[in-house]
């Protein structure tokens, strides 16, 4: 088991910057990606940005490239997402989320408030 605690979220302006924060604890040896989703009011979860433990590759969302920023630091068992020109449309519940093998994400924090005021 991994368990996953968000922290970092809050309400800001168009433009601003916030840079959320995941700590996993556990298993956290067997973790083998470690990602963003969100999800907003009335829509589906969806892919933020995710992160390779071993090698660091990551992704992100059309939607956040070039805005966000994901990374890790293996010492602290910690991922970040730092998230600049923030938009009215990024307004959701942050989730993070690990998975242990290539198939899903399995295991969830209980998500952060991010909330971007126009």
């Amino acid at each position: 088991q991994v368990q996953l605690v968000e922290s970092g979220g809050g309400l800001v302006q168009a433009g601003d910057s916030l840079r959320l924060s995941c700590t996993a604890s556990g298993r956290t040896f067997s973790i083998y990606r470690l990602g963003w989703f969100r999800q907003a009011p009335g829509k589906e979860r969806e892919f933020v940005a995710d992160i390779w433990w071993s090698n660091r590759i990551t992704r992100y969302a059309d939607s956040v490239k070039g805005r966000f920023t994901i990374s890790g630091d293996n010492a602290k068992n910690s991922v970040y997402l730092q998230m600049n020109s923030l938009e009215p449309e990024d307004t959701a519940v942050y989730y993070c989320a690990a998975k242990t093998d290539p198939s899903e994400y399995r295991y969830w924090g209980q998500g952060t408030q991010v909330t971007v005021s126009s």
